[in-house]
């Protein structure tokens, strides 16, 4: 009996059951008595060998070479780029091993794993980083910015960006407040599983994303995903209204305080649900990337310490915002746990203080209960309007990097940029 290699379909006999599928390389976090082997639904399972009585092999590994793609230009289709920055849409099968990989995707790549892209656009496509969204931070939205900016300029019709989802709404933020003069939509896709689930949302959200970057009239950043869990159409999703609202499930990203901007459909037909958008213009699209990285998202719960804002003054932050409860309140009248005396002390030392909701739909009242008078008049924090904890602290990131008076902070955080700040919330914007 053959050797099982790597990339084998085998039969594993345990003493409870017999498992067929693919085998696959053991990850290094993985000991080394384990064998992982790849289901025919597309999910990993890994096997304590203690427990195999057998291995079989159904199947040798057949090596699949790729052909090469000849990527013609259609004049009658609009000129999409797409900038992968890696994530989930941005892999694509290992035929060596059966398993997913993330790569340096071109215009090639994309279109060996998604063929159908060449009927929506001519398709020009390069990988300007490969990070996990999680490991995202300043220095990468603006190199998104600049690389954005140089494609706008080389005549594109639309840019795409792929990424991971966990940090894609920080992201659509961030450049929405970077790309000063847009002039064509700035798409941002992911997915949420792999390519090699029969489940995976990867084809239909990237088709979609093409699609609004090739065809929509909106010049802004948007995101563009599922709009339901099942494959019924992607929603756009104005970039600092955009939210990851779920860990797993296909429609994870919904708009906050904000009905979505229109429905991609399958068959490419976009339906707008909201004309309240930045039209397609011929502007000079800038990257005004200015930032100020010493700026703190802090969570308010009860009970806790104070001292947390010592903290980050400490530390030399320049600005700090905070998820504050429902109409924004913090902790404020036991001496013990009150952050007045601390929010104050930032204020006097020039540090500005935003207050949002963690309750994300709705908007903060400096106003409506002598707590919050207290905060507001008392202490001097600024409000933040309607705007979600993480588009606050991205704007306050980029604010700070153009002006650290506290007035000025203050007028800039509270004048709605991009779409950020709404003043009347759509009642049937909490259905969505």
């Amino acid at each position: 009996m053959a050797k099982p290699k790597e990339g084998d379909m085998v039969r594993v006999t345990t003493e409870e059951e017999t498992i067929e599928g693919m085998l696959l390389p053991r990850p290094d976090i993985l000991e080394d008595d384990v064998t992982v082997i790849k289901l025919h639904h597309g999910y990993n399972i890994g096997i304590d060998n203690s427990r195999i009585k057998k291995v079989e092999v159904l199947e040798e590994r057949k090596e699949k070479k790729e052909k090469p793609i000849k990527i013609t230009h259609n004049p009658k289709l609009p000129k999409v780029s797409i900038l992968s920055t890696g994530g989930t849409i941005a892999s694509r099968i290992d035929y060596t091993t059966g398993g997913v990989k993330s790569t340096g995707f071109c215009a090639e790549d994309f279109l060996r794993t998604y063929p159908e892209l060449a009927n929506v656009a001519n398709i020009e496509a390069r990988s300007i980083m490969n990070i996990m969204s999680e490991d995202m931070y300043w220095e990468h939205w603006t190199t998104m910015a600049k690389e954005i900016k140089k494609e706008v300029d080389k005549g594109a019709d639309g840019i795409v960006i792929t990424q991971g989802t966990d940090t894609l709404h920080f992201t659509s933020a961030a450049l929405s407040f970077m790309l000063k003069d847009l002039s064509v939509p700035v798409i941002i896709t992911a997915a949420q599983r792999s390519i090699d689930r029969g489940s995976s949302d990867a084809f239909m959200n990237l088709v979609c994303a093409v699609k609004a970057a090739g065809s929509f009239e909106g010049a802004e950043v948007f995101t563009c995903l599922h709009g339901t869990s099942s494959d019924n159409y992607c929603i756009l999703i104005r970039g600092p209204k955009a939210r990851k609202m779920h860990t797993s499930r296909r429609d994870a990203f919904r708009p906050i305080n904000e009905l979505p901007i229109a429905k991609v459909h399958k068959d490419g037909n976009i339906e707008i649900t909201n004309n309240k958008f930045k039209k397609r213009s011929k502007t000079k699209t800038q990257a005004d990337i200015k930032h100020e990285e010493k700026t703190a998202l802090i969570q308010i719960y009860p009970g806790m310490n104070p001292e947390i804002i010592d903290f980050y003054l400490d530390k030399g932050y320049k600005g700090l915002v905070l998820a504050a409860t429902a109409l924004g309140h913090v902790p404020t009248d036991n001496p013990n746990h009150s952050l007045l005396p601390y929010l104050e002390k930032a204020m006097k030392n020039n540090i500005p203080v935003i207050i949002a909701t963690q309750t994300l739909y709705g908007r903060v009242n400096p106003y409506v209960y002598t707590n919050l008078r207290k905060l507001s008049i008392q202490s001097k924090c600024i409000f933040a309007e309607d705007m979600t904890p993480e588009t606050a602290y991205v704007k306050l990131g980029w604010i700070l990097g153009h002006t650290t008076k506290v007035d000025e902070v203050k007028k800039m955080m509270q004048t709605n940029v991009a779409g950020e700040i709404n003043p009347i919330i759509d009642e049937k914007s909490y259905l969505v």
